[in-house]
């Protein structure tokens, strides 16, 4: 390996949604920071399963519902 060219590999602290933390090694900040998470598996619908919204962008899912509503699915 190339010597000063690799990002430095350290210990962190990562907190959960939940509260819950363990420590990892990682590039993120500097030794001993925290990493307080907005959003892990633990919160996140696409692994909870909870409701997930479709964004309207261009008026795309507004018009697919508008062509297909007399088919009664």
């Amino acid at each position: 390996m190339k010597a000063d060219i690799h990002p430095d590999y350290h210990m962190i602290k990562v907190v959960m949604t939940d509260g819950t933390e363990y420590e990892t090694r990682s590039t993120w900040g500097s030794e001993g920071e925290t990493l307080n998470l907005d959003i892990d598996s633990k919160s996140h619908p696409a692994w909870t399963g909870g409701q997930q919204n479709l964004l309207d962008r261009g008026g795309r899912v507004s018009k697919f519902k508008k062509r297909y509503e007399g088919l009664g699915v």
